[in-house]
């Protein structure tokens, strides 16, 4: 049987300082009221800068080191995808979801390549689960035995860790599922065009 038609999803384990990372993002989650308010006004269990700063590499090294990292991992995923381009971070935001909150179900327009670094994730943090680009064509399939393999799930969860970094291509369907943790989960976003 030959597969068509794959969607990749790029894994790593990034070596960093994940301490002055979940700093940074603490530090944001209080000094940037913008942000919050933001995240209040739209019911975001938490806090994230995703609305209110677009500057996080040039307003902290930290984030500027981050930066430099992900263009490279970028960099390799789009070699394997044996794309004729090499993408351009633009734009890059933290998150601090707070317990019970999730991300309903989006993508990413206007960018080539989406992802996130899982800074801390506690016991029973919330997933990120992407859904099979294919699904809306899908009106009359049969369901699949749960011993199905995974690239024949409609859905495929993946319970993140300290220090994992996802990438995918923009166009692919994810949300954050809402977590049992009692503690926050802190993690970067980003998108590269």
């Amino acid at each position: 049987m030959r597969q068509l038609f794959a969607t990749p999803l790029y894994e790593a384990e990034l070596s960093l300082d994940l301490g002055e990372l979940a700093h940074s993002i603490r530090s944001l989650a209080t000094d940037d009221r913008a942000g919050v308010v933001w995240a209040k006004e739209h019911g975001y269990r938490g806090y994230t800068s995703y609305a209110s700063l677009n500057d996080l590499p040039r307003r902290d090294p930290v984030f500027a080191d981050l930066a430099r990292l992900l263009t490279r991992q970028a960099a390799t995923f789009a070699k394997a995808l044996a794309w004729d381009c090499r993408p351009k971070l633009n734009s890059l935001w933290v998150n601090l979801l707070k317990p019970g909150g999730h991300h309903s179900a989006h993508i990413h327009p206007h960018s080539i390549l989406s992802g996130t670094l899982y800074v801390e994730v506690p016991e029973g943090g919330g997933a990120i689960r992407f859904e099979d680009p294919r699904l809306p064509m899908m009106m009359a399939a049969p369901t699949r035995r749960s011993d199905a393999p995974e690239p024949l799930l409609p859905f495929v969860t993946v319970h993140p860790r300290p220090g994992q970094l996802l990438l995918w291509e923009s166009w692919l369907r994810h949300e954050v599922l809402a977590g049992s943790a009692k503690g926050e989960r802190l993690s970067v976003s980003f998108n590269f065009a």
